[in-house]
């Protein structure tokens, strides 16, 4: 890094027309501007390696881009994976059977007692869940990866017979349902889809109206212990992911240490997942990373609730924040909820509405963009899979900053401005500084050359 060095710098800003608009380079300079604020880097202090952003195929994305026209399906396929235009996905969530942002219940078998998965078809997501995938794997270069989340067994295996509102998956049909992610997996194979990672629960401590089934840790711990972990390593697939917890920050470590503590479970499992919807509490990922450093952590979903909130700005700036504060804490993964939904913020097959980074309104066949779809692709675009987490020091309580070195050379710097102010402030590493400034409500990402 030299002096004279440019900076590129893009900006998204609240009430404007900014949206991830590239403004007139800065420059590293020697001079020192001592009064202002300060966001510090150093690339050779590092940690975690990055592995990537997404969002999730559910049933609900795959049936609202089917209902639009196909110049426009392929304008969001692109806005989302294409690594020259777009957001640059690289790694994504679906679902195994249904989840409440499916039409309604489904699992893969529905044959009372078939522990021998013979009447097991995943025909239903051939019909569009699977061609959207596939689509999103071409566009990425074949460099996507996925994870997959059940959100309720078949309710033949269930306490209370039913898919939704919670339920316990019964004893006795534990290696069944073992067997049936494996089966999952291999059914996925064949249709050129490779699945990456399993998390072993949505949300296991919520009883919800929609696909739900409940795990205590215990239950978790002896579950992955005992009969998917062995399960998947008996079918040649033990370099597939396991994922605990799959919850909110809020228990995320009080549920970890139950199976992590357990070195038979913990042999099995890869890192830990997390949602937002219970507060932030961003110390307990920490706490995670601190007290299981060799587990990976991973937020595997968020959105905003309660219909699609259409022009909000809020949105945008939860997602950057969640964001900024997650890769501080050692996050190696970004997972936002459902890539697209109506213009409802469905469908969703028991009203459970929410907002989506794209909207597509089905009425007026037009794609309306949300903040947070900008706000993801400033971090998305720049951080790239590979690059590792540098130290990032601020000198300002108002500016959120995260700061990694990609693996082509290149430092990507992200900083939010969420007060009522435009902040003037330096980017100083090794012994340069460049005078910028972000304005009120804002977020900016900064790139250059290490």
């Amino acid at each position: 890094m030299t002096e004279h060095q440019l900076i590129q710098q893009f900006c998204t800003a609240r009430d404007t027309a900014q949206r991830l608009a590239e403004l007139n380079p800065i420059a590293f300079e020697s001079e020192q501007h001592a009064e202002l604020p300060a966001v510090f880097i150093d690339t050779s202090v590092m940690f975690q390696t990055f592995l990537g952003f997404g969002g999730a195929f559910t049933e609900a994305a795959a049936v609202t881009l089917d209902k639009m026209p196909d110049h426009l399906r392929q304008e969001i396929m692109a806005a989302y994976f294409s690594p020259d235009t777009g957001n640059a996905y690289s790694l994504c969530r679906t679902h195994i059977n249904s989840c409440d942002f499916s039409l309604g219940n489904y699992a893969y078998t529905e044959v009372e007692d078939d522990t021998a998965l013979e009447h097991f078809s995943i025909e239903h997501d051939r019909q569009l869940l699977i061609p959207l995938i596939r689509e999103a794997i071409e566009l990425s270069g074949n460099r996507l990866i996925l994870f997959a989340s059940p959100w309720s067994p078949p309710p033949w295996m269930k306490t209370n017979g039913m898919m939704n509102s919670g339920g316990k998956l019964k004893p006795e049909y534990r290696q069944a349902w073992a067997d049936y992610y494996v089966r999952y997996i291999q059914e996925y194979a064949r249709e050129g889809i490779a699945i990456w990672g399993l998390t072993v629960q949505n949300e296991p401590e919520a009883t919800q109206t929609w696909d739900s089934c409940l795990y205590t840790g215990e239950e978790e711990r002896d579950f992955v212990k005992h009969y998917l972990g062995p399960a998947l390593d008996n079918a040649g697939l033990g370099n597939v992911k396991i994922i605990i917890w799959d919850h909110n920050r809020d228990r995320m470590f009080e549920r970890a240490k139950v199976v992590l503590d357990d070195p038979q479970a913990a042999h099995y499992v890869w890192g830990v997942g997390f949602h937002w919807y219970c507060g932030d509490h961003f110390d307990n990922v920490q706490l995670t990373h601190d007290a299981y450093p060799d587990k990976h952590l991973i937020f595997t979903e968020g959105c905003q609730e309660n219909g699609p909130h259409l022009g909000s700005w809020d949105t945008g700036e939860r997602y950057a924040r969640s964001i900024i504060n997650d890769l501080n804490r050692w996050t190696e993964a970004w997972v936002d909820w459902n890539l697209v939904l109506d213009e409802t913020g469905g469908p969703n097959h028991v009203n459970n509405l929410c907002s989506a980074p794209v909207i597509a309104d089905t009425q007026a066949t037009e794609i309306l963009y949300q903040s947070s779809y900008y706000y993801m692709g400033h971090f998305s675009r720049f951080i790239r899979p590979g690059a590792r987490r540098v130290a990032c020091a601020k000198t300002l309580d108002s500016l959120e900053a995260t700061a990694f070195l990609n693996t082509d050379g290149r430092v990507a710097v992200v900083v939010l401005n969420r007060s009522e102010q435009a902040v003037e402030f330096v980017i100083k590493q090794q012994g340069l500084q460049a005078k910028t400034s972000i304005p009120a409500r804002a977020i900016k990402t900064f790139v250059y050359e290490k």
